[in-house]
Order: C-alpha cells, then structure tokens, then sequence
C-alpha cells in the first residue's frame, strides 16, 4: 500500500473524475449510455423492455427509427419517463448510476494516522468521497500540520471514540453513533482516544 496524505485522496478522486466525456446526443446513443450506467448487457435490457435484442440492438446502433410503443417499453423498463430518453443528462451525468462496494472490495490507502478504505471507488466525476477511515494517531503531534481542502466533510464515529481538532473551535470528543459536519478548508485532524483504534466514516463534498 502507497503511503498517502489524507488530503491528497481528495485529489486522487478529482484526477479519477477527469475521465467523463460528454457525447453527442442521439436516441442510440443515449439508449446504450442508459444500458450501460445500468451495468446491462443487450440481452438484459431488452429483455427488461420486453424487446427483442436485435431490435434493441438496431435502435442502439441507429438501424431503426423505433415506434411509440417500442419507445414506451424502452422507458418502462430504463424506470424514466419518454421524454427522458431525449434529453440530455443534466451536468453530464447519466440517470440512475450507483457503486456497490461489497466487504473486502475497498481500495485501501494507508498512512501514519489513517488506514483509508475508499467507497464507491468505480464511479468517475463524483459529487461526493465517501470512504471509511481506521484512526490510527492517538496525538495532534502525529500529524505534520493540518489537514485542509476544498469542500465540507461528514465524519461519523463508527466504533470507539475520537477527538476532533479543528482550527477555530476547542477539540470536540464524539463517541460511536455521533457525528460532526465542518468547512474542510478549516484546518483539522481526527486522533482515537480509544484504547483501540477507532473506526470512522467520511463522506467529503468534492467541489
């Protein structure tokens, strides 16, 4: 494992989001860009519109000019409306995206204070850096210097306890099942004060 700063992992998911093209926007085009933020093969699109796969293979490739009803059952079975088929995801974005991570699957960046286990770690051009955090410091000394970046940040206390220090406030201490919610670009550092490790999880706004 690398050894990372805790705040240069909000410039690892910035470089991951660089990757988003935005593409011309037609009814194939669109339709497969639907199938595949679904993470859908043809077969299982089609068969979710109730469409034969060679039909919608020919919509997709711009071989067929689709009826009303063929674009209905196309809708029903993405779950968007027809009018949706047509226009362009706002910002970029496709409708329905989503990240299982599953136990194990994480991408885990380790440093002297953190042991990161970023989530959601397959999806580009995010809005938000979820990730769970095991707090390894036990000392604001263990740190070289604050923490700050762009954003807000979500810290809520998964196991055990942690002080919170801040650059403006007084150190807040906050057990499991608490929370705080806080400007990034304040300085600010997170230590256990369990006699384990504490385990936490971080949600960061990328701006």
């Amino acid at each position: 494992m690398s050894d990372i700063d805790p705040k240069n992992l909000i410039r690892i998911a910035h470089e991951n989001g660089e990757t988003a093209v935005a593409q011309p926007l037609d009814l194939g085009a669109r339709v497969r860009e639907l199938r595949k933020a679904r993470d859908w093969t043809l077969e299982q699109a089609a068969q979710q519109a109730g469409l034969a796969r060679s039909t919608l293979s020919k919509i997709e490739n711009g071989q067929m000019s689709p009826t009303y009803d063929a674009l209905k059952k196309l809708a029903v079975g993405l779950e968007i409306s027809v009018p949706q088929l047509f226009t362009p995801p706002s910002k970029g974005q496709v409708n329905g995206r989503m990240a299982v991570t599953r136990t194990g699957e994480e991408t885990e960046q380790i440093t002297t204070t953190y042991e990161h286990a970023l989530l959601a770690s397959s999806l580009t051009s995010k809005k938000m850096l979820p990730y769970r955090a095991r707090v390894r410091a036990r000392k604001l000394e263990d740190f070289d210097g604050w923490v700050r970046h762009d954003g807000e940040e979500f810290l809520y206390v998964l196991t055990g306890q942690v002080r919170l220090y801040t650059e403006f406030y007084e150190p807040v201490e906050l057990r499991r099942g608490e929370s705080a919610y806080y400007d990034a670009a304040m300085g600010h550092n997170v230590v256990s004060i369990s006699q384990e490790d504490a385990t936490i999880l971080w949600v960061t706004s990328l701006v």
